[in-house]
């Protein structure tokens, strides 16, 4: 079989469009309500509401401005109102999802803070209550822990609430990548005493930009939305008592939103669809599809992601910001993968580099299972024992495109390349 390029990119999760979207811009544009404030803010944060059943939703400008002012709400609760010029969490630790992207962890420097990565499990892909539990045996005075949900598949959420309300922690959820995603039939998005979710580009949904911070508390809502337009007061002039940011959503983009929150489970249903012809056509491989709990987990499947088998892959050497790899027959690894699917004109991207292993926070304190911390050396791994969770993930794993505009035909296409990799 004769394999030629894509005439048209197959991306790894591009926006899909409806209609509706220019409708509600259209809106926007003839009521000249074209700020941060109008009807489409409104009513879109009155459906996420609906959505997911929240009471409370503040359309910000992105979901890295929602984790902030998340972050920053939290860390007023736990430790008071700051001076200016200081944030609310000087001093503090906090532990944080290791294997996420850096826009999870970022706000907690925003804000003083000194990010403690807790490592990842293999059931999820995500924080391990098990090297959590450590960690709060190692530092029992954090109060406050933030959590990811890795391409779209909940992490334990349930354990991991039962084990912070044991030690009297808030949590700050981000459900950016699994909106509509399930834990034990609940919305991932509701578990956190804040959360936080996007409508970046490439999302389930998208606004091409925007976040919501979610909350059952009217209070913790209002204040937000202050927080959001520079925090004024309520005066004839312009007064402020506190730090405030330019961080509402424009109600252009919440048309945008507005159009597509009706169109969450068509994509859900699409991208389930991918994931589950990914494992049946790659099942005769030596990699396992991104893991979920059948059980108890119905994840948004955003991401379709592969683990290459520890004997099936070839070597692989990465450096800061370049990679080698020699070819073996029967063998592949994550690197060959994504330059072969590259140029068939399709796109891969490398799982998360976990955050312990970023060079701005590699001096940071870093949990794992046994309460041990940082990389371990490749002669410890030698050894059979298992390596950090998340860096393992990292060096076999590789998201697969998983754009739901994808036809059945290109996947077939993609699933041929990848088996071409390992022969």
């Amino acid at each position: 079989m004769e394999i030629k390029p894509f005439e048209k990119k197959v991306w790894l999760s591009s926006p899909t469009m409806h209609g509706e979207e220019l409708k509600y811009m259209q809106e926007a544009y003839d009521t000249n309500w074209m700020s941060t404030v109008g009807a489409n803010i409104n009513e879109s944060e009155r459906m996420i509401c609906e959505k997911l059943g929240c009471k409370g939703a503040v359309a910000l400008s992105s979901g890295t401005a929602a984790l902030h002012l998340a972050i920053k709400l939290a860390g007023e609760k736990l430790y008071g109102q700051p001076s200016v010029g200081h944030g609310v969490l000087e001093g503090k630790k906090v532990f944080c999802s290791d294997l996420t992207f850096d826009a999870t962890v970022n706000p907690v420097a925003y804000e003083g803070g000194e990010a403690v990565f807790i490592d990842t499990e293999y059931d999820t892909w995500n924080m391990s209550p098990k090297a959590l539990e450590k960690a709060f045996e190692i530092y029992p005075d954090v109060r406050l822990v933030v959590i990811a949900h890795l391409y779209g598949t909940p992490g334990k959420v349930s354990e991991i609430r039962q084990i912070c309300d044991r030690h009297g922690a808030l949590i700050v959820e981000d459900a950016a990548e699994s909106l509509g995603a399930t834990y034990d039939g609940r919305q991932t998005g509701t578990f956190g005493d804040i959360c936080v979710i996007s409508f970046n580009g490439n999302k389930i949904i998208t606004g091409s930009a925007g976040g919501m911070l979610l909350t059952d508390s009217p209070e913790d809502a209002d204040k937000i939305r202050k927080w959001s337009t520079q925090s004024r007061e309520d005066a004839p002039w312009y007064q402020h008592e506190e730090m405030g940011y330019n961080y509402r959503m424009s109600n252009v983009i919440a048309g945008v939103i507005r159009g597509q929150i009706p169109h969450l489970e068509e994509h859900i249903a699409q991208k389930k669809a991918i994931y589950y012809r990914y494992r049946e056509g790659l099942k005769d491989l030596p990699v396992r599809m991104n893991p979920f709990d059948e059980k108890r987990s119905e994840p948004n499947f955003w991401l379709s992601c592969i683990l290459i088998d520890n004997d099936a892959m070839c070597r692989q050497v990465r450096g800061e910001k370049t990679v080698l790899y020699e070819t073996e027959p029967g063998k592949s690894c994550p690197t060959e993968i994504f330059e072969t699917l590259a140029k068939y004109n399709a796109e891969g991207r490398p799982i998360w580099k976990p955050m312990h292993m970023q060079p701005i926070y590699r001096m940071h304190g870093f949990i794992t299972d046994d309460g041990s911390g940082r990389a371990r050396s490749n002669a410890y791994i030698d050894e059979g024992k298992v390596p950090d969770v998340g860096m393992d993930i990292f060096d076999r794993g590789l998201c697969l495109p998983s754009d739901n505009k994808m036809t059945a035909d290109e996947q077939d296409v993609i699933i041929e390349i990848i088996k071409r990799c390992f022969r």
